[in-house]
C-alpha cells in the first residue's frame, strides 16, 4: 500500500525536506519533478528532513512530461492540489496508489495542465481574502496526505 506525493518544480528546500520527512514516516513515495530550485544535496533540504532521507522512497523525474509518460496512464489516479480546484480535498474517496500533485511555491501547477485534468483538481478551503494566495506547500501536502491516510485507515501506521 502506497500513496504518492508529487512536487512539480519545487523551489524552496525546506518545503521539500519537510514533506520528505512526512513521506518517510508514512511510507509514502515522494516524486520530485525537475527543474528543482535547489540541489537535492542542499544543506537546508537535508536539515529539514533531518536523518529521514535514507528512508524516503524517492523518484526524480526530468520534467512534467516525463512524469506523465510514466504515471499518466493506467490505474493510478492523479489528484491536482490547486487553489483552482473544483472539489474540496475531503470529497474524493481515496485509494491505494493515488498520486497528489502540487505545483511550485510561486506559481502552482501550470494552468493548461490543470485545465486538462480539472475533474481531479482538489483544493483546501481557505479565506476569500485575495491577499492570501495559498497555504504553505509542505503543509498543504500534509493536510491532503493525512486525509487520504485517514480514509484508508492509516495502513501500516501505528
Amino acid at each position: 500500500m502506497s500513496l504518492h506525493i508529487v512536487f512539480v518544480e519545487p523551489e524552496i528546500p525546506p518545503n521539500t525536506g519537510n514533506i520528505a520527512r512526512t513521506c518517510a514516516a508514512t511510507d509514502t513515495v515522494l516524486h520530485l519533478v525537475e527543474p528543482l530550485g535547489f540541489k537535492i544535496d542542499d544543506k537546508s533540504l537535508k536539515r529539514a528532513g533531518l536523518d529521514y532521507w535514507p528512508f524516503v522512497k524517492l523518484e526524480v523525474h526530468e520534467n512534467l512530461d516525463a512524469f506523465m509518460e510514466k504515471y499518466g496512464q493506467g490505474d493510478r489516479r492523479l489528484f491536482l492540489a490547486t487553489t483552482k480546484g473544483g472539489r474540496i480535498y475531503t470529497e474524493p474517496e481515496y485509494r491505494d496508489e493515488d498520486m497528489f500533485l502540487f505545483g511550485k511555491e510561486t506559481a502552482g501547477l501550470p494552468r493548461d495542465f490543470i485545465a486538462e485534468h480539472e475533474d481531479t483538481a482538489i483544493r483546501i478551503p481557505m479565506s476569500e481574502d485575495t491577499r492570501l494566495r495559498s497555504f504553505n506547500l509542505a503543509n498543504s501536502a500534509n493536510i491532503i496526505l493525512f486525509e487520504a491516510l485517514r480514509q484508508l485507515g492509516f495502513p501500516g501506521l501505528k
